[in-house]
């Protein structure tokens, strides 16, 4: 009998793949359709948004890192924020973190209504992106009425908040609210005993718990695979050690398992919303009196020379943030996100350096894939929830 060669292929996958969202490059080793192993490329949308931060003014970098991850830019701005006030040893009046609570909770969700959508749609299952993108609309026009802008709002700030919050705007996230539960059973309704989306992601992209520690991983990867990290619990910020809420955890460490707590993260999202809600008294104060820090009101400004002074230096000289360094971390919808800041005594940082849960999840890749079939890619690609401007930063 003749003896039988067989060779293996190299591929890439992407850059201009969808499921690699345009920006992800991945050389695949295959042998028929099963994956020998993977080698993730970045670097296709480098940014250089750390360093570009060295150059601006402490105010000015705000709009910066709302643009590295642009499905969670408010829990960025979040991040920097509390570090460079934590250097400040500003002390935040309460009316003004608990409205920080409720705009990372609905941005929670907006990102998770993306992911969700996008990813039912990349294992075939085109409907759910239709239903999820319905509700992400109404969060848009939330961001919108909320600051302007409907993707990167800018409404964090140094200090507190950018202004009040407009008129109408408890009315609008409580009828979100209470439109938003049923929603997610409908969500449910299309996947959860979808035997088709089943087949696809259950065993599919496994991660053990004690490989999710080694690689670092948070978020709802590492909590899917029985990993119970979360910011929020383990290293309160904000007061959210005053706030009812559950951490969802799986075992399986699977796409499935993804699915499943994100889902669930989503209603608990919506139940800290109830809670923050109900807590905001319609009016007070949306910035820390402090005149280093927050401009004087308009009315001062235009009655007042010396507010108006102050008005002018604080716009063009911004501020200076005492030397030292701080780092504090937010529970972001990929994890674990943060920026160490150090500050050499100036009106601008001597450096910033992001901490992006995207970068470690491409990283641990091959240890999802190598063994699977060519067409679990698509589904591991998508329930790790990559954003390439987080890794490209």
């Amino acid at each position: 009998m003749p003896e039988l060669h067989t060779e293996t292929m190299t591929v890439n996958m992407g850059p201009q793949h969808p499921s690699t969202h345009g920006v992800l490059r991945l050389v695949l080793q295959l042998d028929g359709e099963n994956v020998l192993s993977v080698a993730p490329t970045i670097g296709f949308l480098h940014t250089g948004i750390e360093k570009t931060a060295e150059q601006k003014k402490w105010q000015q970098v705000i709009p910066l890192v709302e643009r590295m991850d642009y499905l969670s830019a408010q829990s960025s701005s979040l991040a920097f924020c509390l570090s460079v006030e934590r250097l400040l040893g500003l002390e935040l009046p309460e009316r003004v973190r608990v409205i920080r609570v409720l705009i990372a909770e609905l941005q929670r969700i907006n990102s998770h209504l993306v992911w969700l959508g996008t990813h039912g749609m990349e294992v075939g299952a085109v409907s759910v992106m239709l239903y999820c993108f319905r509700e992400r609309e109404l969060l848009l026009n939330i961001n919108e009425m909320l600051a302007g802008f409907r993707m990167f709002p800018s409404y964090m700030r140094v200090g507190g908040l950018r202004e009040d919050l407009p008129l109408g705007f408890h009315e609008a996230v409580k009828a979100f609210l209470d439109r938003f539960s049923s929603k997610i059973s409908e969500y449910e309704d299309l996947l959860t005993e979808n035997q088709i989306y089943r087949d696809r992601t259950r065993g599919v992209g496994v991660i053990s718990k004690q490989d999710a520690i080694a690689y670092a991983l948070v978020g709802p990867i590492a909590r899917a695979a029985g990993v119970p990290y979360d910011v929020r619990k383990v290293f309160p910020y904000l007061g959210y050690e005053t706030f009812e809420f559950n951490v969802p955890v799986q075992t399986e460490g699977d796409v499935y398992a993804r699915y499943q707590v994100r889902l669930a993260e989503m209603r608990e999202s919506v139940k800290i919303c109830r809670q923050a809600l109900d807590r905001i008294t319609p009016a007070g104060p949306f910035a820390v009196e402090d005149p280093r820090i927050t401009p004087p009101p308009k009315d001062r400004v235009y009655t007042e020379m010396e507010a108006l002074i102050q008005h002018f230096l604080i716009y063009s000289q911004g501020f200076t943030v005492p030397a030292g360094e701080a780092y504090v971390p937010v529970e972001g919808p990929r994890g674990e996100q943060g920026f160490y800041v150090v500050s050499d005594g100036g009106n601008r940082p001597w450096r910033v350096k992001a901490r992006a849960p995207s970068l470690l999840a491409c990283q641990a890749l091959e240890r999802m894939i190598v063994g699977g079939l060519i067409a679990d890619l698509i589904a591991v690609i998508g329930s790790i929830d990559v954003v390439m401007g987080d890794v490209d930063r």
